[in-house]
């Protein structure tokens, strides 16, 4: 029997080929970084993603709290406990934290330390995955490697990822990243995928690069970027990339998969001086990937 015989006779039998198969849909978690508003105290960043509808939450770096200092959301040098009650608190105001910062690159002289107390606090307050990105150059991408090598048990002991995302330079694309993940080779240690960066800093088309490394990714950080007529990053939607496109090679993998919002603001406008203004923004930007979401996980008609 041939190939175009076996087919015929499979759809026959009312089969479908094994690339049209059903495949479990990734389990999107639709999350709001608190980075957006952090102009804004913590409690008033949580208490407007929980306003604009979402479900989950990222965890920024820094927030005003009114004294007009950048006040850490959890210290580098923080003992678990403080991250265990930060989750408590965003799960009191039904919020699951899904991802946080570790703050540091890899490659810094502190690197590997900051990150493993990150993932111990990570793992403390429940969040599943930690956010790291930075330079390679040369030998700094053999520190990577080592330094991720060792991190990879510490994060599978906290049940926690450590997930590298693109910051220009060598590891500009989820494929550069791609290519480091694969040789740490460590089901702990995946990739982010930032199209708004690989855009920004290289403007190249970041869709023919996911589509190398969509295997290794493990979460996105929402971000749109314009190069026309004005050169800046943005909100989902309301730059040059195709979501639709973005998505579609992970919208089949079975995965749990954060869509960690990073820039929610409008381009070419400024930016809202109350917070009430980035509520506004920040529901938009759920709403828009909650349709395209829909939309690329329609089961296929029979």
């Amino acid at each position: 029997m041939n190939r175009r015989t076996f087919l015929a006779a499979a759809l026959a039998a009312g089969a479908r080929p094994a690339a049209a198969q059903d495949r479990a849909p990734t389990r999107f978690q639709i999350a709001c970084m608190t980075l957006p508003y952090s102009r804004f105290p913590l409690a008033r960043a949580l208490a407007g993603i929980k306003g604009a509808g979402y479900r989950y939450v990222a965890w920024g770096t820094t927030h005003d709290e009114g004294d007009g200092r950048n006040t850490p959301v959890l210290a580098r040098d923080a003992a678990p406990a403080a991250a265990r009650d930060l989750g408590r608190r965003c799960r009191d105001l039904g919020l699951e934290p899904v991802m946080m910062f570790s703050g540091v690159y890899p490659e810094a002289p502190d690197g590997f330390e900051v990150h493993r107390r990150r993932v111990e606090q990570a793992g403390a307050a429940g969040v599943p995955q930690v956010l790291t990105f930075g330079h390679t150059k040369g030998a700094n991408q053999a520190v990577w490697v080592e330094r991720l090598r060792r991190l990879g048990p510490v994060a599978r002991d906290n049940n926690v990822t450590i997930v590298v995302k693109q910051h220009g330079g060598e590891t500009g694309t989820g494929e550069a990243c791609a290519a480091v993940t694969r040789e740490v080779n460590h089901p702990n240690v995946k990739v982010n995928y930032d199209a708004g960066n690989v855009l920004d800093y290289l403007d190249r088309d970041p869709i023919p690069d996911i589509r190398a490394c969509a295997a290794e990714v493990r979460s996105f950080c929402i971000k749109d970027h314009r190069n026309w007529p004005r050169d800046e990053d943005c909100g989902p939607g309301l730059g040059e990339i195709d979501h639709y496109r973005l998505l579609h090679p992970v919208a089949f993998t079975g995965l749990t998969m954060p869509l960690a919002c990073e820039n929610i603001f409008a381009p070419l406008v400024p930016r809202p001086e109350r917070p009430e203004g980035v509520d506004a923004l920040a529901r938009r930007a759920r709403e828009f990937l909650e349709v395209v979401v829909a939309g690329l996980q329609i089961p296929p008609k029979k």
